[in-house]
């Protein structure tokens, strides 16, 4: 599960620059990064127009990658997975042992009950 997530965030990450470079490619009223690199000229290689439908299209491709990866993330992050009880099953839980020899002499007949699998009862004093 954290190869996946580590997977999910890298591909998340990449999409989130490749947005934020293509914005900043893209031709805007102003002088911005797109006239640096000439996104706005005629003579590109998709044309006058070519070029800013294809940075619109794929800033919106990454920005739908980059939305899909985020609720990836959410889903798996609210996961909880269930304890497994290995190969065996469902574990049974320890019997109780009722300890004659613990009963106090004035006791009305409640016998306490230990749990065969605590520690230190086979201990010595």
């Amino acid at each position: 599960m954290l190869v996946l997530k580590t997977l999910i965030i890298v591909i998340q990450l990449l999409s989130a620059l490749g947005v934020i470079g293509l914005v900043l490619l893209q031709h805007g009223k102003g002088a911005d990064m797109g006239a640096a690199f000439g996104s706005g000229a005629s003579g590109s290689l998709f044309g006058a127009t070519g070029s800013a439908n294809f940075l619109s299209r794929s800033t919106a491709v990454l920005a739908a990658i980059f939305f899909v990866t985020t609720l990836t993330l959410t889903y798996l992050g609210s996961y909880h997975a269930k304890p497994s009880a290995g190969l065996l099953g469902a574990v049974p839980a320890a019997p109780l042992v009722a300890s004659s020899a613990a009963a106090p002499a004035g006791a009305s007949g409640a016998v306490p009950a230990v749990a065969a699998s605590t520690p230190g009862q086979d201990v010595p004093k």
